[in-house]
């Protein structure tokens, strides 16, 4: 198919030895019923056969851009997209996931009826990476600009990232994606965004998202969820005026840093307060960093609850020695 020469949408995508996952999620955006797009993808240093399929499909139809370059991290690759983008609205996407057929055209009308709204997203279909369903039982994503606002106040869920449609100069406008939140770059843009536009998803489930064992929520999960406890910290300083100091970053530092950060005491055990009980069920987090984290939390008086479950959790994955130093904690507190 040739591209338009001004496609209404373009489509932003991301991907580092993909090919496992690559072809559905490729087909799955060039079978949209909206067919008015180009389709970027960077190839971030793949080491598979990724280049070869993303060559492939661009012989195929000419909707498909891709570029090649080394290994740069997932958010130079996001910004990069965004500056290459020829389109007002870009739609994210992920490798490893699968778009339903109407889904861009139904968030493209919904921008399109509603400018006060910069960002649209949508629920998912939660899937395995056999395509199965897979439980989750996290509330539905908010449809509304004042249920999101809400569930900001609450820490609940907001966005599903590949799922979202967005006006690309509201997002370069506040700086696109911040590099100091590794493998949580999105909840810190829409806590961005949420002060100078509406957000919102859709009520309906346009994407199929897959859970696996090595996506970077499974593998990542301690930076992660740090990243995110700081973001929101950071999103509370804007609301109360005061500078962000997080803005500039190309890294955020230690938890130990964050009262240094900020400016003030009790930063670093408030997020090692949030952080830890989120880790009690990753078992890559109780096997890296999140396990010294939990123990800090222990020390510093933080809640048990939960922790006498972690030492037989992590009896199950064969880490008697952290049993036993969890354990420990517990009894000495």
């Amino acid at each position: 198919m040739t591209p338009p020469a001004s496609p209404r949408i373009s489509v932003a995508m991301s991907v580092y030895n993909g090919e496992r996952f690559l072809i559905p999620a490729v087909e799955s955006v060039l079978a949209q019923t909206f067919a008015d797009f180009e389709f970027l993808i960077v190839d971030d240093g793949s080491s598979d056969a990724t280049p070869e399929i993303l060559r492939n499909y661009a012989a195929r139809d000419s909707r498909v851009r891709p570029i090649i370059h080394e290994n740069r991290g997932l958010i130079t690759s996001l910004n990069e997209l965004l500056a290459q983008a020829r389109a007002p609205i870009v739609a994210r996407m992920d490798a490893d996931d699968v778009c339903l057929p109407d889904r861009f055209q139904r968030q493209y009308d919904f921008l399109g009826s509603h400018p006060d709204y910069g960002v649209v997203g949508a629920l998912a279909q939660d899937i395995d990476e056999h395509d199965a369903d897979w439980p989750c039982k996290a509330p539905p994503h908010p449809s509304t600009h004042e249920a999101f606002l809400e569930a900001i106040a609450n820490e609940a869920p907001l966005m599903c990232h590949p799922a979202v449609m967005f006006r690309r100069d509201i997002v370069l406008a506040v700086g696109g994606y911040h590099a100091g939140f590794r493998h949580c770059e999105d909840l810190d843009l829409w806590l961005r965004l949420a002060s100078v536009t509406r957000l919102c998803s859709l009520p309906e489930r346009l994407i199929r998202y897959r859970h696996y064992a090595d996506q970077v929520s499974s593998r990542h999960a301690t930076e992660q969820q740090i990243g995110a406890a700081v973001a929101r910290i950071a999103f509370n300083e804007r609301q109360a005026g005061r500078p962000d100091p997080t803005e500039h970053l190309d890294r955020l530092p230690p938890v130990d840093d964050l009262d240094t950060l900020f400016g003030r005491a009790g930063v670093a055990t408030q997020v090692r307060a949030t952080v830890a009980h989120g880790l009690l069920y990753s078992r890559s987090a109780l096997r890296d960093a999140g396990f010294d984290l939990i123990l800090r939390h222990l020390a510093d008086g933080g809640d048990r609850k939960g922790m006498w479950r972690t030492v037989a959790r992590l009896l199950r994955y064969r880490e008697p020695a952290r049993a036993l130093r969890l354990a420990t904690a517990l009894i000495a507190g």
